[in-house]
């Protein structure tokens, strides 16, 4: 459509023209609180070209677990600096592909290719880029069933079509694939009033699904039922800015999507090995469930399917519900898929400061 066209050619203005280093940007939506960042992350992030990292606008660290050999994509990869640091993770044999609307961005993701190659120790690149729409990945050339996990971090938002997006990225995953990705949501639907504001659009708010159309869209196109990794508040420390949002919140919210079958009705008790890089002692899969290793934890038929149907299935063992007597098994906790639930539960912790912002750390 013609809107979604002036979008498209906003965003691309904005983030290539517009936005020359992370402190240009004028609210705190697309910045990120400072947390805790796994040894292993930290040390591929120090290995990334400081112009790569000079010129990523994305909000906070979107790093899904059991990575190795596997097939990613990145969905608004940008300067490239999730990509380069994920091609460490799923090593030589595995592949990074990153999709970006900005060619300004592109040049700069580009140009570090063979300079990573060689830092990392590679005998040939495991990365490339291409130039295209997130909505459009047919268009851009990415077949179907070839990537085993696709991330995003704070784009979602900047299309124009959601569900489009939801569904071009079914259609590329593998079966058991997985989109893990972050964004920003809204409190109810948006306005036109805000949906239409450049800044605001530019700015990672503008273009805020509601969270309830998340989990409503995810679900039509074919995915399993959202599962909700982590919630943080989005605070907008410019007066100009909250006099237009007015009564709307806003949060930040890390969500996973499995493409797997039809989820089973039946629970199952699973204990985790414990044998994925970074999380040999326990798995912090979403906010409901955290598994420790060698610990029985009873997992209901949604989760047992997407753990059984998915790259997680080697790393656990699965018994039917019933052991035997004396033997201890850790119950779940009451899940959410509101992020703005999540956030009240979790309390304080979870609330950007004023001049932090978005999904994770940085």
């Amino acid at each position: 459509t013609l809107l979604g066209f002036s979008r498209s050619t906003l965003s691309c203005d904005y983030y290539g023209k517009t936005l020359k280093k992370t402190s240009d940007l004028k609210s705190n939506a697309c910045l990120a609180p400072s947390q805790p960042i796994p040894a292993f992350i930290l040390k591929a992030l120090k290995k990334i070209h400081p112009e790569v990292t000079a010129k990523y606008y994305g909000c906070g660290l979107v790093v899904p677990e059991c990575l190795e050999g596997c097939r990613l994509l990145d969905l608004g990869s940008g300067s490239g600096r999730d990509c380069y640091m994920l091609s460490q993770l799923v090593g030589e044999k595995g592949h990074v592909t990153g999709i970006d609307m900005t060619e300004d961005q592109l040049e700069v993701a580009r140009k570090y290719v063979d300079h990573h190659t060689q830092e990392f120790g590679y005998e040939k690149p495991n990365v490339d880029f291409v130039q295209g729409y997130i909505e459009a990945l047919k268009e851009a050339g990415l077949k179907e069933n070839s990537f085993d996990i696709i991330i995003s971090n704070c784009v979602v938002n900047l299309s124009p079509d959601k569900r489009k997006v939801l569904s071009d990225a079914y259609r590329v995953l593998k079966d058991g694939g997985e989109l893990y990705f972050s964004d920003v949501y809204s409190s109810s639907k948006l306005s036109d009033e805000i949906k239409n504001h450049k800044v605001l659009w530019g700015e990672c708010l503008g273009g805020a699904l509601w969270w309830e159309d998340l989990v409503r869209l995810a679900q039509e196109v074919g995915f399993s039922p959202p599962r909700l990794v982590t919630a943080n508040v989005v605070t907008v420390d410019n007066m100009e800015l909250e006099a237009v949002l007015g009564d709307y919140k806003f949060v930040s919210a890390t969500y996973r999507l499995f493409k797997i079958p039809k989820i089973s009705n039946k629970g199952s008790l699973v204990i985790y090995n414990g044998n994925i890089t970074g999380f040999e002692e326990s798995l912090e899969f979403d906010s409901q469930y955290t598994f420790k290793v060698d610990e029985v934890v009873e997992v209901d038929g949604e989760v047992a399917s997407i753990l059984s149907h998915s790259r997680f299935a080697e790393e656990f063992t699965f018994q039917p519900p019933g052991l035997p007597a004396g033997c201890s098994v850790k119950k779940p906790k009451v899940g959410t898929v509101n992020p703005f639930e999540l956030v009240l539960q979790l309390g304080s912790a979870t609330v950007s400061s004023a001049t932090g912002g978005c999904c994770g750390a940085e």
